[in-house]
């Protein structure tokens, strides 16, 4: 099969070209090499070179409508990614996140093509605050927290029927999505303008609702990345990790590994088609957590600097029901947390790590993002 990946010079694309290119596939990449993922707007060195490479930008029509010709299949990650900076950079992740999916998915419908599937990476994001049990009023998803209750420091959510407290229980993909960021908002958009172009042309697509995804070749040098990555450039550097509110929050973190395994599952069982899925661990771990595994695992000793601040936008609690795509095409975990962060701290070794977090809290400080 001919595939083309745009973002496959990315994180998580580059994986999948490499597992693509293992299991016999062509591989064509597109890619815009954005200097806040790759420093110097360079190709990394995992770039594979069995692949063809073509730098270009999902926002160039004529040149994405070039990479689409002669492929069968299309993995659409090429996106802006990171939830603060998109409440700013407002034209720039619709631009590429709507504006670029726009392109493709006109090229798919205007123009001949041999394209049998298409699988676009989509997001938790989407999702807003996670869903929640209470022992009065059932399952509920409560709105996002106020500015008010962060101030008192009351940092759980409360029932929005009786205002009692709540369980943290998995979101599945038939919950209402409460997207609360300009990034979610495009994610959301982007999930539902494949899905629809999908079944209006009969090309069988996928959207993967990926969670908090680690791992190898995560930029450590981008300070809007996954927050495993944040804290070991952090580290790295000899830095306190920041942690907003008091570090409790939980997220469903997911090896970069597990995303590869679903892409391909997705990639090949029609069972999936014209299908959204949550890919994740099914596994609750919190921030503060995350930081001091970090800490243990690279043998130093830097207490967590744990800000008592918010964030608006934050959720509080996130976690994924997998029910559906283990039972629809048997995806099953195999990276367990502590063994994905031993991998990512081995790679980090030898990975530039140039710490602008403090850099980029200043600017969402500024913008009144982020509590002063």
């Amino acid at each position: 099969m001919k595939i083309l990946v745009t973002g496959g010079a990315g994180f998580i694309g580059s994986h999948l070209v490499d597992r693509m290119i293992g299991e016999g596939h062509a591989v064509r990449i597109f890619d815009n090499l954005d200097p806040q993922v790759h420093p110097g707007g360079k190709p990394p060195a995992h770039l594979n070179r069995n692949a063809e490479f073509v730098k270009g930008d999902v926002r160039d029509y004529e040149a994405l409508k070039k990479a689409v010709e002669g492929m069968d299949a299309v993995s659409h990650h090429a996106a802006a990614v990171g939830v603060g900076q998109s409440q700013y950079a407002i034209k720039y992740y619709t631009d590429v996140n709507l504006g670029g999916t726009g392109n493709l998915l006109d090229i798919l419908a205007n123009h001949p093509h041999r394209v049998r599937k298409l699988i676009v990476a989509a997001s938790m994001s989407s999702y807003g605050e996670g869903a929640y049990s209470c022992p009065k009023c059932g399952r509920v998803r409560p709105p996002l927290r106020t500015e008010e209750q962060f101030r008192r420091g009351e940092w759980e959510c409360r029932c929005p029927g009786c205002s009692g407290p709540l369980a943290t229980v998995p979101v599945r993909e038939t919950d209402e999505r409460l997207v609360n960021s300009i990034y979610a908002i495009t994610k959301m958009v982007q999930e539902d303008m494949c899905l629809n172009i999908g079944r209006t042309y009969d090309i069988p697509t996928v959207a993967l609702r990926y969670f908090n995804v680690y791992g190898p070749r995560q930029s450590l040098s981008n300070p809007y990345t996954g927050v495993a990555a944040i804290f070991m450039s952090r580290i790295k550097n000899d830095k306190p990790p920041v942690i907003f509110e008091d570090g409790l929050q939980s997220r469903d973190f997911v090896s970069v590994h597990d995303i590869v395994q679903a892409n391909m599952l997705a990639l090949s069982d029609p069972r999936a088609d014209y299908q959204a899925f949550n890919v994740a661990s099914g596994k609750v771990t919190t921030v503060l957590e995350i930081a001091e595994t970090i800490n243990e695992l690279c043998g130093k000793k830097i207490r967590p600097e744990i800000t008592r601040k918010f964030r608006k936008g934050d959720v509080r609690h996130c976690i994924a029901d997998t029910a559906k795509i283990r039972a629809t095409l048997g995806f099953t975990p195999s990276a367990s947390f502590r063994e994905g962060m031993h991998e990512l701290i081995r790679w980090s070794e030898k990975a530039v790590a140039i710490d602008l977090v403090d850099t980029a809290t200043a600017e969402l400080k500024a913008r009144g993002i982020v509590e002063a």
